[in-house]
């Protein structure tokens, strides 16, 4: 029985992480950057190819410009706009979606 729940579980966790996690998105190609007023942070977008079947996606990356780290706040889909405007330093408009950049994200797949 303890293998079964170990299995599932192992299953269930595969299934998030390369459907759902915003971790595992294709890189794409830089289409614009953005500077925070402060410049404490850059949000860099990039357009995902589509293959015969989808359209091409948007992934939004915001850079701390002060401990080098990175993430992903950002996935759309059949967007062909790349609209970036900056409200103060911390909140970033993305395509009509306002985010806080330290602890906001937008997911298509999870509307």
């Amino acid at each position: 029985m303890g293998v079964v729940l170990i299995v599932i579980f192992v299953g269930a966790y595969l299934i998030y992480y390369f459907s759902f996690s915003m971790n595992n998105l294709p890189e794409g190609e830089l289409i614009k950057k953005e500077n925070s007023p402060n410049n404490t942070y850059t949000v860099k977008l990039y357009r995902a190819n589509g293959v015969a079947t989808t359209s091409y996606t948007l992934r939004g990356e915001v850079f701390n410009n002060k401990n080098k780290e990175s993430k992903n706040i950002y996935w759309g889909y059949d967007e062909e706009k790349d609209t970036v405007t900056w409200k103060n330093d911390r909140t970033v408009t993305i395509n009509n979606h306002a985010l806080d950049v330290e602890k906001d994200k937008y997911d298509f797949r999870r509307e």
